[in-house]
């Protein structure tokens, strides 16, 4: 495998240098307008001729151990064994989600597919409902949902063309692969353990037959006055029951009138819930464990690393971000190039089971290598 990092900004334009013309799979990340434009799609495509371009917004663009706004980091990727191919959905057609997630899997479908990146958009898809349909195949996946800094507005997706809403892609990697992954979080619950007594998909309506904005403002304090931004450091445990993992549930938005809270991720009625809090050290640490769980066999070999991180962890961990890309660093070693983006949630599987769950604040990675 060969990689080649590049570097797009409003001031200096793309980064000078010897150029992976060849590349198989070209992955780009952003937080900046220029990626919505047809130049940089166009841009890119000249570049590398015969790849696959697939990539998203971002709150956050990950290029090694930097994370950057207001640019495009892009990563060509040459394969000397595996191949890729793409798969493409797009909302509006009718389908419900978990349909268009089924679909891309069946589309993907072989006997060397090895694994399965998704990229989707994080405002209007239900990255839960997402995750059934993608669950359909028995293929291990994990992936993303598109981020729009800390705007919470509306959020694109590339896929060999111009970048776009409502889109998701799903990238199949096939051949003589090993591909690893790691998901963890770093977050610990607090105070009383509380049912959702009212919701409908992703919106809690009412929590213990409390309206439910009113509970988080009770528990947020001062803080309050910044929702939902202030949310994203007090994401919600739910499990279906005591004996379940629980899964972690990032606030996207607020409804005053209707006194509800809008998650990245469903939550059912019924379920048991609890606020999270955290603390630096132990997001770190985690990121660490992640690092661990999705490093090579081989100290030697040569890889990618796909980062996919919550926006409420660097929310969080401010000017020590990071750091948490250091630890992943030290993990995989120098021969693993490093991309990725923070996220509006992460997709991926337990590490003990196969089936891929929607997850928020979580270091989610994927490791690929030949």
């Amino acid at each position: 495998m060969k990689t080649k990092q590049i570097r797009w900004s409003s001031k200096n334009g793309w980064e000078k240098g010897n150029e992976l013309v060849d590349a198989d799979l070209v992955l780009a990340f952003a937080d900046d307008g220029f990626f919505q434009t047809a130049d940089c799609y166009a841009q890119l495509n000249e570049r590398f001729p015969q790849a696959h371009i697939v990539g998203c917004s971002s709150s956050g663009s990950v290029l090694d151990t930097g994370i950057s706004d207001d640019d495009v980091v892009v990563t060509a990727v040459k394969f000397e064994q595996g191949r890729v191919r793409v798969a493409v959905a797009d909302l509006g057609g009718g389908a419900e989600v978990s349909e268009l997630g089924a679909s891309l899997m069946a589309e993907l479908k072989a006997d060397d597919l090895r694994h399965v990146f998704v990229l989707s958009d994080g405002m209007q898809v239900n990255g839960s409902e997402l995750a059934k349909g993608l669950n359909q195949a028995g293929v291990a996946v994990t992936g993303g949902l598109a981020g729009d800094g800390t705007r919470f507005g509306k959020t694109w997706v590339m896929a060999d063309g111009l970048a776009v809403a409502g889109r998701i892609v799903a990238v199949g990697f096939y051949g003589e692969l090993t591909v690893k992954s790691g998901c963890f979080a770093g977050w610990q619950e607090f105070g009383a353990e509380r049912v959702v007594t009212k919701s409908v998909g992703n919106v809690v309506y009412e929590i213990d037959h409390q309206p439910a904005l009113e509970l988080y403002k009770k528990y947020l304090g001062e803080q309050a006055a910044g929702l939902p931004g202030t949310g994203l450091r007090f994401p919600l445990s739910i499990q279906e029951t005591k004996q379940e993992k629980a899964l972690i549930r990032t606030l996207l938005a607020v409804d005053e009138s209707a006194h509800s809270l809008t998650f990245a991720g469903d939550v059912p009625q019924g379920y048991l819930c609890k606020l999270m809090r955290t603390n630096l050290d132990s997001l770190i640490d985690n990121a660490g464990l992640a690092a661990e769980a999705a490093q090579p066999t081989s100290s030697n070999a040569t890889g990618l690393c796909l980062v996919v991180s919550c926006v409420g962890r660097r929310l969080v961990l401010g000017q020590l971000t990071e750091d948490e890309l250091e630890i992943v660093r030290e993990n995989l070693g120098e021969n693993t190039a490093i991309t990725g983006f923070y996220s509006y949630g992460e997709l991926a599987p337990f590490s003990d089971i196969l089936q891929c769950q929607l997850h928020n604040q979580t270091m989610t990675l994927t490791t690929i290598y030949e």
